[in-house]
């Protein structure tokens, strides 16, 4: 039985492999289409439970800012539909989900002083989505659980004692040594994939590192970095002024281009 399942999720590993923009191996087991239902589903709960600010200035500002982010996006994604929703949240928070969906909360706006800065976070939450992270987390999340349903199924069946507290260990160990680490590796590579797509939209690079500063001041981080989903404001902030040199001369060739955002709130 063992095997068996050991075979079964190796072929489904084998099958749902990737490779995410940055180049980095990913496993992706659900199609564009189910993650796309996720999404749709998931926004329509939210709309339905959250408050929504219909401030017609705001929302003005915010669309504005998404357009130009999603205007650069790959092809499949820039010609999609996208509906970009404000919510009424004293969180700085912001996400973009499969199927074209954008949120943002209105207390980010608090904290992300300008466009550019804006920009930083939607570029980040859509390089989410481009670079299928929602996919990977459920992948990982359906291999994980089918993985300690064998191991419990194996361990009642060898009568094994402490079983419980065992289970609970791989429980931990499969939050600390996978989960975590591989949510912090998403949010590096949407640093880089949305400071890409911010430049290339012609909005300022260097604003970047000044949100993650002011999110530093605004109290978010706070928590070790070995048990964060997210980098230390510190280590990312550093890998964004390694990249800003790149970003930068997206910037210029997206203004030579034309592309000069005018998004004021």
């Amino acid at each position: 039985m063992k095997k068996l399942v050991l075979a079964v999720l190796a072929t489904a590993v084998l099958a749902g492999c990737k490779t995410s923009p940055t180049g980095r191996t990913q496993i992706a087991l659900y199609s564009d289409q189910q993650m796309s239902q996720m999404g749709q589903q998931s926004f329509a709960d939210m709309k339905k439970n959250q408050k929504i600010n219909n401030n017609p200035q705001v929302n003005a500002y915010v669309k504005c800012i998404a357009d130009d982010v999603i205007a650069v996006l790959p092809q499949q994604y820039a010609t999609q539909a996208w509906e970009v929703v404000v919510f009424e949240d004293d969180s700085a928070n912001a996400f973009a989900l499969p199927g074209g969906y954008i949120g943002v909360h209105t207390g980010l706006l608090k904290v992300a002083e300008n466009q550019d800065q804006l920009a930083t976070v939607i570029g980040h939450e859509v390089g989410h989505v481009i670079a299928e992270h929602s996919n990977e987390r459920v992948s990982q999340s359906s291999l994980l659980q089918t993985g300690m349903q064998a191991g419990s199924a194996a361990l009642e069946m060898g009568n094994v004692q402490y079983r419980n507290e065992i289970m609970q260990g791989l429980g931990l160990g499969a939050q600390y040594g996978v989960i975590l680490p591989f949510s912090r590796s998403h949010e590096s590579e949407a640093d880089q994939v949305g400071l890409d797509l911010m430049a290339k939209a012609g909005f300022n690079p260097k604003e970047s590192v000044t949100l993650w500063q002011n999110m530093s001041k605004a109290g978010s981080g706070n928590t070790p970095e070995f048990m964060s989903t997210h980098p230390a404001p510190a280590n990312r902030i550093k890998e964004l002024q390694a990249k800003l040199p790149q970003a930068l001369n997206e910037q210029k060739a997206a203004k030579a281009a034309g592309k000069n955002p005018q998004c004021k709130l």
